[in-house]
């Protein structure tokens, strides 16, 4: 009989360790903070360079200077204030600060929300809903 309960034992361990490695090691998230620190570059580097070229104004002013840009600039405005929504329901949950990644947001567009999922804490299987 001790023999089975030292199997026992063991057995959970092992599930246990393959748990803890499967939360560690999620190919998905992986990929997806890879992705998301491409995009990060990619855009910061070059939102760098527009700014560089037309200034933080120029760019406010390329976005009023006819009814297409002001179409696109207002989009974008409420898809930040939409993902400002998110951010800070998310925060409240997580416990995480809200206001750094709000001001970026304001300043920056989407760079905020990047950083902010970039910098989450990384889900593990259990964690993640599943459709009902």
């Amino acid at each position: 009989m001790r023999g089975t309960a030292t199997m026992t034992s063991q057995v959970i361990a092992a599930m246990q360790r393959a748990t803890e490695h499967e939360a560690m090691f999620n190919p998905l998230e992986t990929t997806m903070r890879t992705v998301l620190f491409l995009v990060l570059a990619a855009f910061g580097a070059f939102s760098t360079y527009v700014m560089w070229e037309v200034g933080y104004l120029g760019i406010w002013q390329a976005g009023m200077s006819s009814i297409g840009a002001w179409q696109v600039l207002l989009d974008l405005i409420i898809m930040s204030w939409i993902a400002l929504g998110f951010i800070w329901r998310d925060a409240r949950h997580t416990g995480r600060p809200v206001w750094p990644f709000a001001l970026i947001t304001l300043a920056a567009g989407s760079i905020g929300p990047l950083l902010y999922l970039l910098l989450s804490k990384p889900l593990t299987r259990a964690a993640v809903p599943r459709p009902a």
